[in-house]
């Protein structure tokens, strides 16, 4: 899933730190950032992009309407604008239950492994 590449806590996010996490180049997280106005990256004294935690979670929303549900760009961003808190909390679900399914997965794959070992011995 695009958006796990996070590990720590950071204060700031470069635009190819950001890109990596959704496996996209720069480009889109430029175009994506003229579209949104929900993404509002601070600047350094170089011009260059600083994105909090705040747009890379905007960028998640935004990557999940796009790239895994198939929106529009103004598809996305009518949503975003008429129920950010909809949009929000179906992020959070669906996150929610892929989590929950890799879960199951693993304990599927645990007793696979159980039943084989079971059936070896005599």
């Amino acid at each position: 899933m695009a958006g796990s590449g996070i590990k720590t806590e950071k204060l700031y996010y470069s635009i190819g730190e950001v890109a990596r996490i959704f496996d996209v180049n720069t480009s889109l997280i430029r175009f994506w950032e003229n579209e949104f106005d929900i993404i509002k990256p601070q600047r350094n004294k170089k011009g260059n992009r600083l994105f909090t935690r705040a747009d890379v979670d905007n960028f998640h929303l935004i990557y999940n309407l796009v790239k895994e549900r198939g929106y529009t760009i103004q598809g996305a961003k009518d949503k975003l604008r008429n129920n950010p808190q909809d949009s929000f909390d179906e992020f959070e679900l669906i996150k929610t239950l892929k989590s929950v399914r890799e879960f199951l997965a693993e304990i599927r794959e645990g007793l696979d492994k159980e039943a084989k070992q079971m059936l070896k011995q005599p």
